[in-house]
């Protein structure tokens, strides 16, 4: 309870922990690196604290933490330095290369690698989702499929209200798998290694897949699974700030990942090499994208000043796949025509349309891949976000209306 001291009011370790947004550890940690002071309370029992100074601190820190106004989170997910990422410190193209995408999305969720990992879906919640999908219309997109399929999934879950942790882990590890396996095939499904990206290839392509294709397919999705905090990854935090589900944190970032500024930015890079390589000329293609006062598809990224290191990893590859080789050329010969005009550098969404074009998919592909991906990263932030402070993203509206009182209408 807070005291009233002759210097004024001040407050127990929890008030001030609620005030600041901390955990109690946390305001013992303000004090000894000297942001704070505190003295013990009377009877010796715990420590109090200053309130003004309290208050003070709590405006210092909101100030620090949102430069330029831009809300900030703390996050030991991803990091962005320069011209590389990073999962949980370590280089994300090399994990790309050396691992498989459940191994790097059960490893940054638990900080454990476990070799040869495998995700399977429950058959209830997969014969849930199969028939909700099944029952939507054939020109479904495949974002509204896997949104369906999430909901399904969750309802045949009576588990998904606990959001401890092995229980949100439990959930992540059946959710990927159901989304994939409840997608239409293509073509004849292939067992392959049972992997995700084996499963999902038959959701892709009608081609038949060769090891080459499906290690970048596989690739692909390990590079994809996290970038920060990204338009859809916030949707996600905030739902789960709400304490939504793993579920329906999962929903809420599928539906901002369909924007054509996000998840769809690959379909449009897509259409363009297709384009290219049905004209041979990669200047004709940049010219009428130019022309009609359009930004060329697939080129650019504001994180990045240079290349974008998960389109170099991709390329680096296709490279090795003989039938990737046109679609690759292509992306280079907009890459080099684009440059003559300004200096842009391939994005991932590029090497996504290669691996789409190269292997048959339609435009819509590289999104699914996107999204499937981006899924455990997903979690990765849920899990991070469950920890904190429940409904912390509350931002107060600055209200531009008429003032009141105003009429009846």
């Amino acid at each position: 309870m807070t005291d009233q001291a002759a210097d004024g009011p001040r407050l127990t370790t929890r008030e001030a922990a609620e005030r600041l947004g901390v955990k109690p550890e946390t305001v013992y940690a303000y004090v000894s690196r000297g942001q704070l002071t505190s003295r013990r309370s009377p009877g010796g029992r715990g420590s109090t604290f200053d309130a003004q100074e309290v208050d003070a601190l709590a405006r210092r820190t909101r100030r620090d933490s949102q430069p330029s106004g831009d809300l900030v989170f703390r996050t030991g997910i991803t990091l962005i330095d320069k011209d590389r990422y990073y999962f949980r410190g370590v280089d994300a193209t090399e994990l790309a290369l050396r691992y498989h995408y459940e191994e790097i999305a059960d490893w940054l969720w638990t900080g454990t690698l476990r070799a040869g990992v495998r995700f399977t879906a429950p058959d209830d919640a997969l014969a849930a989702a199969r028939r909700a999908v099944d029952a939507l219309p054939a020109q479904t997109g495949s974002t509204d499929r896997l949104r369906v399929a999430a909901i399904a999934a969750a309802i045949a879950d009576p588990l998904r209200f606990d959001l401890d942790r092995d229980a949100v882990l439990g959930s992540a590890r059946t959710l990927i798998p159901t989304l994939v396996d409840a997608l239409p095939t293509v073509g004849r499904r292939h067992r392959g290694t049972g992997r995700i990206a084996w499963r999902l290839w038959s959701r892709l392509t009608a081609e038949s897949p060769h090891e080459e294709s499906v290690r970048a397919l596989d690739m692909a999705l390990s590079l994809l699974i996290d970038h920060d905090l990204a338009a859809s990854t916030l949707a996600v935090r905030v739902a789960a700030s709400a304490r939504a589900h793993p579920y329906a944190a999962v929903s809420a970032g599928l539906g901002a990942l369909e924007g054509p500024l996000h998840g769809a930015a690959s379909g449009l890079a897509h259409r363009m090499l297709s384009e290219v390589l049905e004209r041979g000329s990669a200047a004709a293609v940049v010219a009428d994208h130019l022309r009609a006062g359009r930004r060329v598809p697939g080129l650019g990224h504001r994180l990045y000043p240079g290349p974008d290191p998960r389109a170099e990893a991709l390329f680096g590859v296709l490279a090795g796949i003989p039938a990737a080789r046109p679609a690759l050329e292509a992306a280079r010969q907009v890459e080099t025509t684009t440059a003559r005009h300004v200096q842009l550098h391939a994005n991932v969404d590029l090497a996504l349309a290669v691996l789409s074009v190269a292997c048959g998919m339609p435009a819509e592909a590289g999104e699914t891949v996107f999204a499937v991906a981006r899924t455990a990263g997903w979690i990765a932030h849920a899990l991070e976000e469950y920890e904190e402070r429940p409904l912390r993203m509350r931002p107060r509206g600055q209200y531009n209306g008429p003032r009141p009182p105003r009429p009846l209408p």
